[in-house]
């Protein structure tokens, strides 16, 4: 735990595996923005069996609805949304390819699963740091559903986005261990 790693996206399945809970990570390249209803929208297109608005492969979806821009910069404050509010969407997309997820709080079983199955991570943003987050966003874009305002799928470029691996391949999740660690030390 407690290590610093630089890694660029798209992420594979032997990236990902380098990576345990706790690990800090400095994300680059593209990362998508997307929250609940633009994820009932790419669930009810996989239904169909319509193409998604991005390729899904390897990507990392940002659970955020960013602030507006200030002038002459790419985005507002960009903290994470709670992400229990995606685990009923988070298992399609995680069985089409879908390799990274970043939000703030513990996820689902079933989520967890999943990314185990297949190889996904769930990384951890911290809440309330919004502000200092958008500097490590150098453009965004909406590409699907301006009509959702904050809502809509964005493509993001970020440089150094820092988050911490709460998920990992492995079936590790620090929302458990560190409860358990905490209670140990006060006990």
């Amino acid at each position: 735990m407690d290590r610093i790693i630089v890694l660029s996206t798209p992420l594979s399945t032997d990236k990902l595996k380098k990576l345990r809970i706790g690990d800090r990570v400095l994300l680059n390249g593209i990362v998508y923005a997307a929250r609940d209803a633009a994820h009932k929208r790419l669930i009810e297109l996989l239904k169909a069996g319509d193409p998604l608005p991005f390729s899904i492969q390897g990507q990392v979806i940002y659970y955020l609805g960013p602030t507006p821009a200030k002038p002459g910069k790419p985005i507002g404050a960009a903290g994470p949304t709670s992400s229990y509010r995606m685990d009923e969407y988070s298992v399609p997309l995680i069985e089409k390819g879908l390799k990274g997820m970043i939000g703030k709080g513990a996820r689902s079983l079933i989520v967890r699963e999943a990314m185990q199955t297949h190889k996904a991570v769930y990384f951890a943003a911290i809440g309330g740091a919004g502000a200092l987050i958008s500097r490590s966003i150098i453009s965004a874009e909406i590409i699907a559903y301006p009509e959702l305002d904050t809502e809509a799928i964005r493509k993001m470029t970020v440089k150094d986005f820092p988050v911490i691996v709460a998920n990992d391949v492995y079936g590790g999740d620090l929302y458990e261990t560190g409860v358990r660690s905490f209670r140990t030390e006060i006990v």
